[in-house]
């Protein structure tokens, strides 16, 4: 057999696995294991496995992604989920789908200081929930901006799908930060646009809630002070190059176990609960990451990426047709993963392809262009029926809402997402804006 068709049906064997729902991290070291064996031998997997776990998790950029995670935990350990949310619903929740809005602000300013999407939409989730239902907000809508809005995690700095991203690529964590946050900000803008059509159409499903006084308003923001300076330390000093990114991640980790403390939630019990969260999603995260090493290097010994980027690169085929193909299989593979697996899965395989095609860029360009547009894609992931793991989450919550209007829903969510896409895709200049400023 070929080194295409043995990558291929292993490839083919790993998404069954996972379909049936073995663990991910399990099944790529399973299938990387037999498929190694099946090239080279016993005693060549022995060599690599004595060496891989050693050199993979002794690489420095690899120690941000526990630093955020524990930012994230002492972040909503501290309330400052909620006091996002409140300034939010201050300043805009007397306008019809206010509350929602809020939620949304909420997200985009937690994802701020968290990084991942699914913490984000559970933490924003627990605190929106309850007065979009106390306002009579639809359980379509509420949940639909909520599921939606917990995919700001993911994009807006810092993320730990960027961080991976950037280790596989070879790429820059701070350069692939600063071209994230455009299109984060026009990610939050379009569910705000996309709230304001919904209840123009259809008013009982946002009605407006209360107004507040200017006194309540700039009071609010005194319980946001905090957020805001943590989020201009570490992402700012990141930026103006000040320190690394994981310098930044101690350092965001420090403040918000700081403010942790003194607002009285961080005592001991409080301390080993986030010290065993960010455990937990450490060793989980790590597992998956070893087993999509030990995975593809067995793709490797197949050359199977090198021989379809070959194929590729003597076809005909558009660029941007082999783009939107990937894109597609994003999409499809999101029914069945997580967004980290996808991009550990599908990086090697496709960045090879993607370096031999003509996008008018240059390489680094073009690897930051491609990593936001990936991340947004696989971001979608989250909120696509029949599986969106974002869309469970918050339907778990709200109970009473059937899982078909949740998904009814985050449609009109996933419509600007696409629509954000296609913009990106064809004005590359969007998302290459700061780093080329900043660089």
């Amino acid at each position: 057999m070929s080194g295409i068709t043995i990558g291929s049906l292993m490839f083919a064997v790993l998404l069954l696995l996972i379909a049936l729902r073995l663990s991910i991290g399990v099944a790529m070291l399973l299938v990387g294991m037999i498929g190694y064996v099946y090239l080279s031998g016993w005693d060549p997997l022995i060599n690599y496995l004595k060496t891989a776990a050693y050199w993979r998790f002794t690489t420095y950029d690899l120690s941000v992604v526990p630093l955020f995670l524990l930012m994230g935990q002492f972040a909503s350990k501290a309330g400052l989920s909620r006091a996002l949310f409140r300034t939010a619903s201050v300043w805009i929740g007397h306008r019809r789908g206010g509350i929602a809005m809020a939620a949304i602000g909420g997200c985009a300013g937690f994802g701020a200081i968290c990084g991942s999407s699914l913490a984000t939409a559970a933490t924003i989730g627990q605190v929106a929930l309850p007065e979009l239902k106390r306002h009579g907000y639809s359980g379509a809508l509420a949940t639909g901006a909520l599921a939606a809005g917990g995919t700001l995690g993911i994009l807006i700095p810092p993320s730990v799908i960027l961080v991976i991203y950037a280790i596989l690529t070879e790429g820059n964590i701070a350069t692939m930060f600063q071209a994230a946050f455009i299109p984060g900000f026009l990610a939050a803008l379009g569910y705000l646009i996309v709230i304001s059509i919904y209840v123009r159409l259809n008013p009982q499903a946002g009605p407006a809630g209360e107004a507040s006084s200017w006194s309540e308003k700039f009071a609010s923001l005194g319980d946001i002070w905090a957020v805001a300076t943590i989020f201009l330390v570490v992402i700012g000093g990141i930026y103006a190059g000040a320190f690394t990114p994981t310098e930044g991640a101690a350092v965001g980790a420090v403040a918000t176990g700081v403010l942790a403390f003194f607002h009285g939630r961080l005592r001991w019990d409080g301390l080993r609960e986030c010290l065993l969260g960010t455990a937990t999603a450490t060793g989980m995260i790590f597992l998956i990451v070893f087993g999509a090493d030990l995975f593809n290097a067995f793709l490797a010994l197949t050359q199977m990426p090198a021989e379809a980027a070959r194929l590729i690169g003597e076809s005909t085929l558009s660029p941007y047709l082999v783009l939107a193909t990937m894109l597609v299989l994003y999409l499809i593979f999101g029914c069945v993963m997580d967004s980290l697996s996808m991009i550990l899965l599908t990086i090697p395989i496709f960045w090879p392809i993607l370096m031999g095609l003509d996008f008018a860029m240059g390489p680094e360009d073009l690897k930051v262009w491609f990593g936001i547009i990936a991340l947004i894609v696989v971001e979608v992931g989250l909120i696509t029926p029949p599986v969106g793991m974002n869309v469970f989450i918050i339907n778990k919550m709200a109970r009473e809402v059937p899982m078909i209007e949740s998904f009814k829903g985050v449609m009109p969510f996933l419509i600007s997402d696409i629509v954000r896409v296609v913009i990106l895709i064809l004005f590359p200049s969007i998302t290459l804006l700061l780093p080329r400023l900043l660089g």
